[in-house]
């Protein structure tokens, strides 16, 4: 996989300013679509980005609405093959903390690993574009299926996870990893204080103080759980690199395989139970079609939570130890929470769901889990039989 090296310089910053259009034709702020609210492409800013790549001619640009909101994507077919143009979400769009990634992605392309090829510049082989302080990457296209919520496919996931870990042991950049998780954030509570009034502007007729005491409940449940956690041992783990955010979006496959593992915008150092906990949370979240999360149910799926576990655990080199899997459902509960609480701070909602309403369930999923945590615990020490 030497090729590839070769084909993908180091990232830069690029001046572009020689090919940029008078100021009153280029829109620099973001580009909002009214009917998802998604950030997109501008006309000039998507001609220009693609300027910089040598990807023959362009047959055919499609958007694609998928991941974040602040991450606009375009799917390029041209007469060369397909590939996908990403901006980078801001505060992700730090540019050694993009080149960190992108070093991640080849170091893993070099070991077989299944990740997106990186497309580079067409003057200076450059991995990443910088245009008016925003951040761009160019990757060939992959097809793939979605997670089908098998049991198999649960198991894949885990072992794909597994591979990705023993495949990062020795793992060294120039660029600096970033740091921190889900666990123990000092964020939360003040998110949650602000939650009551960003969900009263979007949904009035809120109950709030009903919502009130749920947040006071999570704060409490988090920072409970988060003891729990360090109780087990976690700061005393070893801290590796980590995928960052293991969810089933960011998972292709084909034929029961996973073909790609995508987006390793979150790639950081941490002990490895907060990739193996989130993906154990994010494969087995049982959930529902409903326009109103107060139908979900309350507990995970633990035939699908068992398959995450033992799928990585019968791949992985050095498999889990009781202490790390002691620590697991108190960091499912550490990740369900601040997975909820950080877009409903932001937004008053969770994507197209009443934020007060989320925020109940989510509740209900970690009164459910909490009690259940030791005797889960050793269920995965018995290898989930």
């Amino acid at each position: 996989m030497e090729e590839q090296r070769e084909q993908t310089g180091a990232p830069g910053q690029e001046s572009l300013s020689s090919q940029t259009p008078p100021p009153e034709t280029l829109h620099l702020g973001p580009v909002l679509d009214e009917q998802t609210n998604r950030e997109v492409f501008g006309a000039h800013e998507l001609a220009i980005i693609l300027s910089r790549f040598d990807v023959g001619v362009i047959e055919q640009i499609q958007a694609l609405p998928i991941g974040s909101r602040r991450s606009p994507k375009v799917r390029i077919r041209t007469r060369r093959g397909e590939f996908l143009l990403k901006r980078r979400a801001g505060g992700r769009d730090d540019p050694f903390r993009v080149a960190f990634a992108h070093d991640l992605m080849i170091h893993l392309a070099e070991r077989g690993y299944p990740v997106p090829r990186l497309v580079g510049t067409r003057d200076d082989n450059n991995s990443l574009v910088q245009f008016t302080g925003r951040t761009y990457e160019l990757f060939e296209y992959v097809e793939g299926t979605r997670y089908d919520r098998t049991a198999e496919a649960a198991a894949e996931a885990g072992a794909a996870l597994g591979r990705l870990h023993d495949s990062l042991e020795g793992f060294e950049s120039e660029y600096r990893p970033p740091v921190g998780t889900y666990h123990a954030s000092r964020e939360i509570d003040s998110k949650l204080s602000v939650i009551p009034a960003m969900v009263d502007a979007v949904s009035p007729h809120s109950d709030n103080a009903a919502l009130t005491r749920t947040c006071d409940f999570l704060s409490k449940a988090y920072r409970q759980a988060a003891v729990r956690v360090d109780q087990a041992g976690y700061r005393a783990w070893p801290a590796s690199v980590l995928h960052g955010d293991w969810h089933p979006g960011n998972l292709l496959f084909n034929g029961g395989r996973i073909t790609a593992v995508l987006d390793f915008d979150s790639a950081r150092l941490e002990p490895r139970m907060a990739d193996v906990a989130n993906a154990a949370l994010q494969f087995s979240m049982q959930m529902s079609t409903s326009e109103s999360a107060t139908t979900w149910p309350e507990g995970l799926d633990l035939p699908l939570l068992i398959a995450v576990v033992r799928g990585y655990d019968d791949r992985v080199r050095r498999t889990l130890a009781p202490a790390e899997l002691d620590a697991l459902p108190w960091l499912i509960i550490e990740a369900l929470i601040t997975e909820s609480v950080l877009p409903i701070a932001a937004t008053g909602s969770f994507a197209h769901l009443d934020g007060a309403a989320f925020l109940e369930m989510i509740r209900r999923k970690v009164l459910w889990i909490g009690p259940r945590a030791a005797k889960l615990s050793e269920f995965l020490k018995d290898g989930g039989r």
